[in-house]
């Protein structure tokens, strides 16, 4: 590869494996691993988990997408990442992506099913604070579900 697009360097954040867990109850703790893969000009986020337990809830049990496969990558028009997504449901999805100022941010704007995540990282960088939130109308935002990523 030529030489590294200098945008990239901000996802090194990521990079490493880190301890998952949803703030829902009965849920468990799952894990998710960033790598660089073809020579640095896509990071790769895989993430899984035990099976869920007997109590875990229904809502979840019914739609556990895991495991799960992420791709991302640079539009070096604008400094903007974009996540490629797949999982166990056969679900595939494009999400636009910002980290920065140790604020990781995912979006995509779908008829009848948008979605966004915040994340913010700890000063030391071994800790993600995050939610996911999901709109019907891009309007009206609700809260999905919290996580907490940690090295």
């Amino acid at each position: 590869m030529a030489e590294r697009h200098p945008a990239l360097a901000r996802l090194d954040a990521l990079v490493g494996r880190w301890t998952v867990q949803p703030e829902v109850e009965d849920l468990g703790v799952g894990w998710t691993d960033f790598s660089w893969v073809e020579d640095g000009a896509f990071l790769r986020q895989i993430s899984d988990a035990d099976p869920l337990p007997a109590t875990a809830p229904q809502a979840w049990r019914d739609n556990n997408p895991l495991p799960v496969t992420s791709l991302i990558g640079l539009d070096d028009a604008g400094d903007e990442f974009t996540m490629l997504y797949a999982d166990a449901r056969g679900v595939h999805r494009v999400y636009r992506m910002a980290l920065a100022d140790g604020v990781w941010r995912l979006w995509r704007d779908s008829p009848g099913f948008n979605q966004r995540f915040t994340g913010t990282l700890s000063p030391d960088g071994d800790t993600i604070d995050a939610l996911w939130e999901r709109s019907e109308d891009g309007v009206d935002w609700r809260l999905d579900f919290r996580i907490t990523y940690r090295r």
